[in-house]
């Protein structure tokens, strides 16, 4: 009786499934056949329909993001949007050879027991309850920040500790187990990462480039007057999200009070560091001391992950059976990112964002410098739904939203500080939206689904905490 409900309930499933995959494809038919607005280019309004038409598929869980990435693709090329050296172009962009090869490094950690070991210690000192671990994470994170310029870097350090961790309090990467602490683990740690990012003029790649146009409207950013304009709204925002998603998304397991004890067993039976666990940790310290470096050394970010993966291997850490065995993950997001990643930058390089980003600013330059303020704030915060890139975002819309808001009478600095801030604390309103999100992404513990539904609550919560921080970041940028 049960196998019957269960196959029932089964195949409704599916059929639900299949009517929302009619509905996104008429969607998708429907915007294709529309009037082309604003002067855009054929191509760039069909690429924008075919990236839109995917990203409408995921939200209503018709497609899963890897499905809906190979279906854009394939679309893209036999319609014939854009030729195919340009729809694969994304496969070869060296920041996602780097979530792949960090990927890849972030199993040998957990392989060689090091991840184990670290989640141990972190329970033992801070393990009774899920509140505390995530708290714990978040700090971790935000100690790292100004040493690696690179939050995608620091997420391939940051999420071998959270896998540890869910898989040590009891949490597995299925749909019945995840959510004992994995989800708020993982959820916690993307949420925390916005916030590292913007507290630190060294905490993202793009915070420096924001800095060089903004210099051009006669502001002036470096990392101390960033840090203190940043520090009220940031650390803020850093008590806060563990505490808001530990009551909108919480964990099944809130209170592990025999945590720290089992944790203190766990380690006392594993003994000493075992000497894969000693090169794992060498090599890893190596990697994000190279990584904090790579600015004076001029060493690209990837390389340095890929010449961690060869040790592993060489050394006998992480081995090619274990890759063969375990890279499938690493493979679908390395591929869905990759093509989500490429019809964004395409869209920017058609001229679409920045068509899209005047036109919005047009609507609103009429009104008291306070209220384009704040819209301006808000529309470039809701429009990286259609970027997969904090840098692209920034450097297609950056200095048009910046020179509406100095037309407008909001004060430079202001506005400066702020776009610069929302391009970090927007990067967990989708899967794709940063790519420090996609390694836990791909973890099993998060899916899509529950990443853009308290993505976008945290976004808003980002949001309200930096314009309602207004009056110390317009006092504080003027120092």
């Amino acid at each position: 009786m049960n196998s019957a409900r269960e196959t029932e309930s089964t195949q409704n499933d599916h059929k639900l499934r299949w009517i929302k995959r009619g509905i996104t494809l008429i969607l998708g038919i429907v915007i294709w056949n529309l009037p082309i607005p604003w002067d855009l280019s054929p191509d760039s309004w069909y690429l924008f329909t075919i990236f839109f038409t995917a990203i409408i598929g995921v939200l209503l869980e018709a497609l899963s993001i890897f499905t809906a990435s190979i279906l854009a693709l394939v679309a893209v090329v036999l319609l014939r949007v854009l030729p195919a050296e340009r729809a694969f172009s994304g496969f070869s962009e060296s920041f996602i050879l780097l979530i792949l090869a960090a990927f890849l490094v972030a199993k040998g950690v957990i392989k060689s027991g090091l991840g184990r070991r670290i989640a141990f210690l972190l329970i033992r000192r801070f393990g009774k309850s899920t509140l505390n671990l995530g708290y714990c994470i978040v700090a971790t994170d935000t100690l790292l920040g100004p040493a690696i310029p690179s939050n995608t870097a620091r997420s391939g350090i940051l999420y071998p500790i959270a896998h540890a961790l869910s898989l040590d309090t009891g949490s597995l990467p299925t749909p019945e187990g995840r959510r004992k602490t994995g989800s708020y683990l993982m959820m916690t740690a993307i949420s925390g990462h916005t916030i590292s990012s913007a507290l630190w003029f060294t905490g993202m790649a793009a915070n420096p480039v924001g800095a060089g146009i903004a210099a051009q409207f006669g502001v002036n950013m470096n990392f101390g007057n960033w840090f203190i304009v940043a520090s009220v709204p940031c650390f803020i925002a850093l008590v806060a999200i563990p505490y808001i998603l530990y009551k909108i998304f919480p964990p099944e397991d809130k209170y592990t009070p025999e945590a720290p004890e089992m944790a203190a067993k766990a380690l006392q039976k594993m003994g000493p560091m075992s000497s894969k666990e000693w090169i794992m940790g060498a090599t890893f310290f190596g990697m994000i001391l190279l990584w904090a470096l790579s600015p004076v050394l001029n060493i690209n970010l990837a390389i340095v992950a890929f010449l961690g993966l060869s040790i592993l291997i060489l050394a006998n850490v992480y081995t090619l059976e274990d890759i063969r065995q375990g890279a499938g993950d690493a493979l679908e997001t390395y591929i869905w990112f990759a093509i989500l990643y490429m019809m964004s930058t395409s869209l920017n390089d058609m001229g679409f964002m920045k068509t899209l980003g005047a036109q919005l600013a047009t609507y609103i330059s009429g009104y008291s410098w306070v209220t384009v303020y704040i819209l301006l704030t808000v529309l470039y915060v809701l429009i990286h739904y259609l970027f997969v890139s904090q840098t692209a975002h920034l450097l297609a819309l950056y200095a048009v939203f910046l020179q509406v808001a100095v037309n407008a009478g909001v004060p430079a600095a202001l506005m400066a500080f702020m776009l610069s801030f929302a391009t970090n604390y927007f990067a967990v309103m989708t899967p794709q939206a940063s790519s420090s999100n996609v390694l836990f992404a791909g973890s099993g513990f998060l899916p899509s689904e529950d990443i853009y539904k308290h993505g976008a609550v945290i976004t808003v919560l980002n949001t309200a905490i930096f314009l309602l921080a207004t009056p110390w970041i317009l006092w504080a940028s003027s120092l």
